[in-house]
């Protein structure tokens, strides 16, 4: 009669559990990833799913190598937590002391800002798209450098608020590499993959470079299609690995290797913004709550990869999971594992899972119907009521359902528990606030809405330039549609919202018209998310 250990019979009731989390992955033809699930510091589950190359039907492995997308961050930030305690810098070190070229934007910006993403620094993607740059345009540390040297301003002072910023972690690189006088991908080899035993994991500058093992990713777009690999940048992502060298990395959270202790522990540095409100990004990874448990957590995209790694260091728990293909959903597969290793308690949700509401009556409900600006974040919001529920429009194709946990309160349905929006009303008019697990991330006024008039129209004609982006964005009327124009994104319709505001599609975003003191324009400020008043005039 054999006797099997209770860990033992847990750990088998676990594989089962997680196994069938992943049964899409495993359909004949279909991209899939690895899965790695490390407790009380052994690997309890350690499989692959589906294809690495859906060209040469070769399958995933728990070897098989993937593009980490921003999950690389973290490494970048240890890099840094390393060179300090070398003495080489201080986080609180001005960046000008070791990147003198940058552009003096009139307040410090400092090296624990650009760890936490509350630099104000425009980020890549955003500033390169509004200069004009396509999806599939190879972009690299290069392009950042020139591009970077153009700009005049910031999002907001540093320190106020947190804006998810790749800027500031390519940034990163020239630091490292100006200190240590090495290359990037060389050194982050040599002092933090080699030493942690990571043995697979590396930079990858160079794109085209053929690595074996490397896995293919893809889109998925009714059916699959081949993402085409343009990424070329370093220190914001672009690290290679496999769910076996992460959850080494992981498990130092709980039990650093020796030598390693302080450099964890600084990883999960907190600092509050400069009101005193706190910000859940650390030193390269989100310290949150999860399942009442402290984690460390991070995700990643990029191109179809998308990657998700978590670590519970109260329960010695540790969950990676790396996918090829675009509609994988890697955080949502590891807050699932998570649930089945850690349990899940109870929330403030009914047996069904829906919000627990209150009854508001239509009228009630219609008194926060309208138009909402947030100046400082440049979006714009309309709240309208739709088969008796509250709506939280972003777009046409994009809106929420508000359901009401108060009499002014509101929770927003398909996002957790943690964002809230409230709305408030006093002499200066209504506001909403929204926030996210408790804490106020934007301020929306309402706008009194007012007819811009066709007449108004032909104002906006004409053609602006940046000198920050070097391109020029030309603005037309076709019949009493107002649209923009650029040679590498083709026509964008624009929408009016209210006087002199108006949106677009992407890289667009909202463009706020500058008027003279005579009334006549000047030229344009877009936004388009982590790029905020980017300065065009009119010519």
């Amino acid at each position: 009669m054999l006797v099997f250990p209770a860990s033992a019979q847990t750990d088998s009731l676990y594989i089962q559990k997680i196994d069938s989390l992943f049964i899409e992955w495993s359909q004949p033809n279909h991209p899939g990833g690895a899965v790695g699930v490390m407790r009380d510091g052994n690997i309890i589950f350690s499989r692959a799913y589906g294809l690495a190359s859906l060209e040469y039907l070769v399958p995933n492995t728990p070897g098989t190598i993937f593009n980490t997308g921003s999950v690389s961050k973290q490494f970048t930030a240890m890099g840094i937590v390393r060179l300090e305690e070398q003495g080489s810098l201080s986080f609180d070190d001005e960046i000008h002391k070791f990147l003198p070229e940058l552009p003096d934007f009139g307040v410090p910006i400092t090296i624990r800002h650009l760890l936490h993403h509350t630099s104000g620094l425009r980020s890549l993607h955003a500033l390169f798209a509004l200069a004009g740059w396509r999806d599939d345009d190879s972009r690299s540390n290069e392009d950042l450098n020139r591009i970077i040297l153009n700009q005049k301003d910031l999002n907001f002072t540093p320190g106020s608020e947190y804006l998810y910023c790749n800027t500031g972690y390519m940034l990163m690189v020239n630091i490292i590499e100006g200190i240590t006088g090495e290359n990037f991908k060389d050194w982050m080899k040599k002092q933090i993959f080699d030493p942690l035993g990571m043995k697979q994991t590396y930079v990858e500058d160079q794109y085209s470079r053929v690595v074996a093992n490397n896995a293919t990713s893809y889109y998925r777009r009714g059916d699959f299609e081949r993402a085409v690999e343009y990424w070329g940048y370093i220190g914001s992502g672009n690290m290679h690995s496999t769910t076996g060298d992460l959850l080494k990395w992981l498990s130092n959270f709980e039990t650093p290797l020796k030598g390693w202790e302080s450099s964890f522990k600084k990883m999960q540095t907190l600092d509050p913004f400069n009101n005193g409100t706190p910000n859940n990004y650390a030193f390269g990874v989100v310290v949150d709550k999860h399942l009442g448990e402290r984690r460390i957590q991070h995700g990643g995209a990029i191109g179809g990869f998308r990657a998700f790694v978590a670590a519970y260091p109260d329960k010695e728990v540790n969950i990676a999971i790396l996918t090829n293909f675009s509609t994988g959903n890697p955080g949502g597969n590891a807050d699932e594992i998570a649930a089945i290793i850690l349990g899940d308690p109870h929330t403030d949700t009914d047996q069904s899972g829906a919000i627990a509401s209150v009854p508001l009556s239509k009228a009630a409900l219609s008194r926060f119907e309208g138009k909402y600006w947030d100046k400082d974040g440049k979006l714009v919001r309309q709240i309208y009521l739709k088969q008796d529920t509250l709506r939280y429009s972003r777009s046409e194709r994009n809106e929420s359902p508000l359901i009401p946990v108060g009499n002014t309160v509101f929770k927003m349905a398909g996002a957790g528990d943690g964002v809230t929006v409230k709305f408030e009303t006093s002499d200066e008019g209504q506001q909403m606030e929204f926030s996210e697990n408790g804490i106020p991330s934007s301020v929306f006024d309402l706008v009194e809405m007012t007819d811009n008039g066709e007449e108004v129209l032909p104002d906006y004609l004409g053609e602006y330039y940046s000198s920050e982006v070097q391109t020029s964005y030309s603005i037309t009327m076709e019949a009493d549609h107002i649209k923009m124009y650029h040679p590498r994104h083709g026509v964008i319709p624009l929408k009016i919202e209210f006087k002199d505001v108006f949106s677009g599609e992407w890289p667009i975003g909202t463009v706020e018209v500058k008027r003279n003191t005579e009334g006549q324009v000047e030229g344009i400020f877009i936004s388009n998310g982590r790029v905020r008043n980017a300065w065009f005039e009119k010519e």
